[in-house]
């Protein structure tokens, strides 16, 4: 995995891309992890496509110490009055995303892509996009990853929603706790320690949930607000929950921001909250819910069963709203299909047409009574077995559970002659969830 990770931060810029930028008087580059004047202006970039402001010496320093790790990719107009400050950025990584059964994959985790508003509608998205799917596929890499922040943009490129994200908002009084009495306790930790332990809580989390990646590096210091151009990162709290036996089993980060009209109004935000067993989700929650003071409870990037929808008395103190949050680009099929596991034995075809032709074909997927999935390129359906056809972007949706195939089917998004048996096939026992953006 780290020599991949190398190989793909190092691996050369697209040939295809490239030349068909060239077209139309672009140029296209990689910014050197150590050239701090054209990291600058690719952040400065970043933050005008996200419509942020311009990037301080604080936030400059801290983004050129934290993200060496990425790929960084930059569009540059040589006719441009500022030509250093690239038209469009593009940044990726190798990623670890967890499937369902506890398998995991490698994946082009991509970040940071923006085309200057004066340069939309010439292309540049599509060959930069294209370009680095084709440089991830050349090095193996059976999948892509991406948070968005507008969703229209990528299905054309073969991207799904793969994991839907449920922002809550309690109304503490109404809710009632009605759920276990977790044996562990609650305590305070410092910033720095919850820092400390949230790497590796988050790695247990993960590893039982499909749809998350493992953290990219500088979101712990993010998060926790321990990086120099952390903002607003005294408001912050953090708690742990410790079992009988001594160990951290979870940690929660959270922000108060008080009702100064009526201070028993105060509200709370929970940026953060990792729980590796079913006793500290419990402990953190009821402490959460019980606080002096508070009236409104918000978070988000929750999954869409969460067990907290069953400790609450009252269900109708939480207004639940849905929002697609993690995309997902299917590559390599056999090996992307390989890795996860299957709560059904059954064998099926599939064939699948690809917008870009990266990972199309005709594919015959069979799974056995352990849950081990194996897949054959066919160049024709094999007599006797079910067909299912679809696009990658339908399989990438399927691939962690999110979404049955019937609800595809009725939605004319794929076509089988028995839905519902490949509905049973994708299956799985919990709802994928994504707990961050990235």
């Amino acid at each position: 995995m780290t020599d991949l990770r190398t190989r793909y931060h190092d691996a050369g810029i697209d040939r295809g891309a490239v030349e068909g930028l060239a077209a139309h008087g672009l140029t296209v580059a990689r910014v050197g992890d150590a050239d701090r004047d054209a990291t600058d202006a690719w952040l400065e970039a970043v933050a005008r496509g996200f419509l942020d402001g311009e990037p301080n010496d604080a936030r400059r320093q801290a983004f050129f110490d934290h993200t060496a790790y990425r790929r960084k990719i930059g569009v540059y107009d040589p006719a441009a009055p500022v030509a250093q400050t690239p038209v469009a950025t593009f940044a990726s990584w190798i990623a670890e995303l967890s499937l369902p059964g506890g398998g995991a994959v490698p994946a082009s985790a991509i970040s940071s892509v923006t085309v200057a508003p004066t340069h939309r509608r010439r292309g540049i998205l599509r060959a930069v996009m294209r370009g680095e799917l084709r440089a991830a596929v050349e090095l193996g890499v059976p999948i892509a990853a991406l948070t968005v922040s507008e969703s229209t943009i990528y299905g054309r490129f073969g991207f799904a929603p793969a994991v839907v994200a449920a922002q809550w908002e309690i109304d503490v009084r109404r809710a009632r706790w009605i759920g276990p009495d977790a044996p562990g306790r609650i305590d305070f930790v410092t910033r720095e320690q919850g820092r400390a332990l949230a790497e590796t809580l988050h790695e247990r989390v993960r590893r039982g949930m499909p749809g998350e990646i493992d953290l990219p590096g500088g979101h712990p210091d993010r998060f926790f607000g321990t990086r120099p151009d952390a903002e607003k990162a005294d408001q912050l709290r953090v708690v742990q929950y410790r079992s009988p036996d001594g160990e951290v089993d979870g940690l929660a980060l959270y922000r108060v921001t008080e009702n100064h009209d009526d201070f028993t109004q105060s509200s709370l935000d929970v940026a953060l909250l990792l729980a590796a067993t079913d006793d500290a989700y419990a402990g953190l929650w009821r402490f959460l819910l019980s606080l002096d003071l508070i009236s409104t409870v918000r978070v988000s990037e929750l999954a869409v069963d969460e067990p907290l929808w069953w400790m609450i008395a009252d269900q109708r103190a939480a207004k639940i709203s849905l929002r697609d949050h993690h995309y997902l680009r299917i590559l390599d099929v056999p090996a992307t299909l390989a890795a996860r596991r299957f709560d059904v034995a059954d064998a099926v075809v599939l064939e699948v047409t690809d917008p870009l032709e990266i990972a199309g074909g005709t594919f015959a997927l069979t799974t056995d009574a352990e849950g081990t999935a194996s897949v054959d390129v066919v160049d024709a359906p094999p007599v006797g077995l079910p067909v299912v056809t679809l696009g990658i972007a339908e399989l990438s949706a399927l691939l962690l559970g999110g979404v049955s195939a019937v609800t595809l089917a009725r939605a004319g998004r794929l076509h089988a002659d028995d839905p519902a048996r490949i509905a049973r096939l994708f299956a799985t026992t919990a709802a994928p969830r994504l707990s961050f953006w990235y």
